[in-house]
């Protein structure tokens, strides 16, 4: 399934380590299944888990029964789009991996927002920390 990412280009991985994404594959995709629209690549600070754990979404928390190790502030992961929007609303939103958060995004978010938050630190395909 080829998937565009954000500014047109192709969907990169988002993450191998921790292995993230809607389909566990290490991107942002998604389809009709995933209600929760896993379509934001974010690099989780301390104040975005610590916003998303006071919603109920502990992130940080290992559940080896799910094979989750936790978050901590650095790893990069799928969010769910609303619960970005929320963290932005919050004051608390992570930085977004610009090429790897899905074209679906734009349905919500407007570019511009993305881009005034976008990580500036290296990218690629490795989707290494």
């Amino acid at each position: 399934m080829n998937a565009s990412n954000v500014l047109g280009g192709p969907l990169l991985a988002c993450s191998f380590d921790p292995l993230t994404g809607f389909f566990r594959d290490g991107c942002c995709r998604t389809d009709a299944s995933d209600h929760g629209t896993h379509v934001v690549c974010a690099r989780v600070t301390a104040d975005f888990l610590a916003f998303s754990a006071s919603r109920g979404n502990d992130l940080s928390t290992p559940r080896p029964e799910w094979r989750f190790a936790g978050l901590r502030p650095g790893d990069r992961w799928c969010l769910c789009v609303r619960r970005w929007l929320e963290a932005l609303e919050a004051g608390v939103a992570p930085p977004v991996v610009l090429e790897a958060t899905h074209a679906s995004t734009l349905d919500h978010v407007p570019l511009d927002v993305l881009k005034a938050h976008a990580w500036t630190g290296r990218t690629g395909s490795t989707a290494a920390g």
